[in-house]
């Protein structure tokens, strides 16, 4: 059973609301930089269905990195609201913002932010230490391909390698969200499939509810919905009744 972050801004499903597991409406993001203000997000509208992989497309600077900041509640909108299932999270204190990023949700960045000193089972452990209901982190490495890695430190491991460490270490807690943000902007072409195809299994195997940030148009066919972000808006909105494996993208 899945359990809300507590917070004390919960309030009763609106009504016509979905079954959602993230639901923004609205969200605007303004960044005030001297006398000058930045409109990092212009009244997005987003939703997460459960099960479902969705990938925000759009060129850098187009929001798509603060719309996933927001969601996973390492940033707060300027207007808007976000709620995770039945929770309000827009007017939640920084220490349920917590919460919700530790029991709920798993990130994955371009850059791996491994530690060096730690092996890749190490760095696995780390969070399911602090978790209440984790995958062993033998599991999570065996669930992105990396079985015969685990007594292997950063250094010894490719950037792919040490990407899908990441993977693993982000949904070793078995959260009920997914965020990756460009997850292999850093890789070749091949390494960059072999990362898509250790997200997509685990998608598959488990019904992570999960969002991929990139620029590369080919990636959009795995998913099953392309939201299109451009200069702060919604641009575009559309489905992929046939989505394509990892294997099958022409990156």
């Amino acid at each position: 059973m899945t359990r809300p972050p507590k917070s004390s801004v919960s309030q009763p499903r609106p009504e016509g609301a979905t079954n959602a597991v993230l639901a923004a409406t609205g969200l605007t993001k303004v960044y005030s930089m001297g006398e000058v203000e930045v409109h990092a997000l212009r009244g997005v509208d987003f939703q997460l269905e459960p099960q479902e992989l969705v990938v925000l497309l759009g060129p850098s600077g187009s929001g798509k990195s603060t719309l996933l900041n927001i969601l996973g509640g390492l940033d707060v909108p300027t207007a808007g609201t976000v709620r995770y299932l039945d929770q309000d999270l827009t007017g939640a204190d920084e220490s349920e913002l917590t919460d919700y990023r530790r029991e709920h949700v798993g990130f994955v960045f371009q850059f791996y932010n491994l530690i060096p000193s730690l092996t890749a089972l190490e760095n696995v452990a780390l969070v399911t230490e602090i978790s209440n209901d984790p995958y062993p982190p033998e599991d999570a490495l065996a669930l992105v391909g990396l079985t015969e890695r685990l007594d292997h430190f950063p250094s010894q491991l490719s950037g792919g390698e040490q990407q899908r460490v990441a993977i693993a270490r982000a949904i070793a807690k078995r959260p009920q969200i997914l965020l990756c943000d460009e997850p292999t902007g850093a890789l070749d072409i091949q390494t960059g499939i072999t990362v898509l195809e250790a997200i997509e299994r685990i998608h598959r195997e488990t019904g992570t509810a999960t969002v991929v940030i990139t620029h590369n148009r080919s990636i959009a066919d795995m998913s099953d919905r392309v939201v299109q972000i451009a200069d702060g808006r919604v641009a575009e909105v559309r489905s992929n009744p046939h989505r394509k494996r990892p294997e099958e993208l022409s990156l």
